[in-house]
């Protein structure tokens, strides 16, 4: 089975708890859960106005195809109650899936590797604790290497997931 990475996010009501229960999901959706980050509370991205945000990343063991994949992680966002807000607005649970080994796979609503992902340091810093040095197949550049430029000022660790 190859290894997938997804990211989870939260910034509304109990983050925490919100994070868990989909990671409890997850591992009932067909991946089984080799690694997870820590947590990190950071700045909203894109629309700002909003409450600050847990983030983590998962690395799993899936045999889903990538369309399959994607329809269970929004199908466990919707059970957790995600309901459409403003684009990058709040949310109680977001789940993106990031890569799927070396897959490069493009689709309407699913791009693998995720395709804003290097520009996102909420991602690349937990993704960098699991995966370090994945190199990703468009900017040829370890998760490692693009995380370091995110490092100031770092992310603040709260837990572990």
């Amino acid at each position: 089975m190859p290894a997938a990475t997804l990211s989870v996010g939260s910034n509304l009501g109990n983050r925490l708890l919100h994070l868990r229960t989909a990671l409890r999901f997850l591992k009932g959706a067909g991946l089984e859960v080799i690694r997870t980050s820590d947590v990190f509370e950071t700045a909203p991205w894109g629309v700002t106005d909003q409450p600050y945000f847990l983030n983590a990343c998962i690395l799993a063991e899936c045999a889903l195809q990538p369309e399959e994949l994607l329809r269970r992680v929004k199908d466990i966002e919707a059970k957790m109650g995600r309901r459409a807000t403003r684009r990058w607005g709040e949310r109680i649970v977001d789940i993106d899936v990031l890569t799927m080994g070396s897959l490069i796979h493009h689709s309407p609503d699913l791009h693998i590797p995720h395709k804003e992902m290097h520009r996102r340091g909420f991602v690349l810093i937990p993704l960098a604790q699991i995966l370090p040095l994945w190199v990703h197949p468009v900017t040829e550049r370890t998760i490692e290497d693009m995380a370091s430029i995110f490092r100031d000022p770092e992310p603040v660790r709260i837990c572990g997931l």
